[in-house]
């Protein structure tokens, strides 16, 4: 296997075990650094090859969290307990879950995405783009996407985390002039 696979895959493995800890930390409110249930974490795709492995990626994972301000550290740096910023953070990631791979039943209605960042702020703009594509989101032209199912809560946290208020549109729409290939990407009926 390749070398930028291991590391695809390491990067996967770090964030499946902070999306662990938070979602932890969300449920018990605050929990002791190396008190996270070992078997907790395969459930969420990972499984690390013994338990002091585990308990470093646990312990590096709790310090990214208390440096990104997900989490704050109480006693002597011996409990976690999560922010408000972490409860928006895993509510947008348990959102983009949701809407990645999931199959819904159409009600033939688009939903459309329109923005317009200004250019000082094109790293957030490249940061839009980015979270809409990995979603699944198709693009119609450099500013205007569309999604075939409701996606309402996901786009009103994604605004609230890149602060784009007044410059990201959603809008649902009846219908799109020639929509036979974005119906053919994302597997609807063609009329």
């Amino acid at each position: 296997m390749g070398t930028l696979e291991n590391e695809a895959r390491l990067i996967r493995r770090k964030g499946h075990i902070q999306q662990a800890l938070l979602t932890t930390l969300l449920v018990g409110g605050m929990v002791a650094i190396g008190a996270v249930p070992y078997k907790l974490i395969p459930t969420v795709g990972c499984t690390p090859k013994n338990r002091s492995r585990f308990s470093y990626y646990t312990k590096t994972v709790a310090g990214r969290l208390v440096t990104q301000r997900l989490a704050v550290k109480k006693d002597d740096k011996v409990y976690l307990q999560i922010t408000e910023a972490g409860q928006h953070k895993l509510a947008f990631e348990g959102e983009k879950m949701k809407l990645k791979g999931v199959k819904r039943r159409w009600d033939k209605r688009w939903r459309m995405v329109v923005f317009d960042i200004p250019e000082r702020r094109s790293n957030i703009r490249h940061r839009l783009r980015d979270v809409m594509k990995e979603v699944g989101f198709v693009r119609l032209q450099d500013s205007v996407w569309v999604y075939p199912y409701d996606c309402e809560e996901f786009m009103a946290l994604l605004k609230a985390e890149l602060r784009v208020g007044k410059d990201v549109l959603y809008a649902i729409v009846e219908r799109i002039e020639n929509d036979k290939t974005i119906r053919t990407h994302f597997k609807l009926p063609v009329e």
